[in-house]
């Protein structure tokens, strides 16, 4: 069985909210558990690379990784729902 595309959102953010956008990308095997995951905060006023991506989280080449503005570091990887969080607050306080 292959991995199912669970999640596929994309949100735009109003200026007086901070601009951008979030993308977010989930995929799950049968049993309900994360196997895939991309989730972005872009705002091309910010950060012209990258494709404008400031923050984001992903696994997609192999390894638990963030970008931050360009660069990519590897990340412990608890859990999705910890990612989740994590990327929450790091676009929150850069939308500040």
């Amino acid at each position: 069985m292959s991995d199912e595309k669970i999640c596929d959102e994309f949100h735009r953010i109003a200026n007086k909210h901070g601009n951008g956008q979030l993308g977010r990308e989930v995929w799950a095997n049968h049993l309900g558990q994360v196997t895939r995951y991309n989730l972005a905060y872009i705002n091309h006023r910010m950060h012209q690379n990258d494709n404008g991506r400031v923050i984001g989280y992903g696994n997609q080449d192999g390894f638990h990784h963030r970008h931050y503005f360009g660069k990519i570091e590897k990340i412990v990887f608890t859990s999705f729902e910890d990612i989740e969080v994590q990327f929450q607050q790091d676009w929150l306080f850069l939308r500040s």
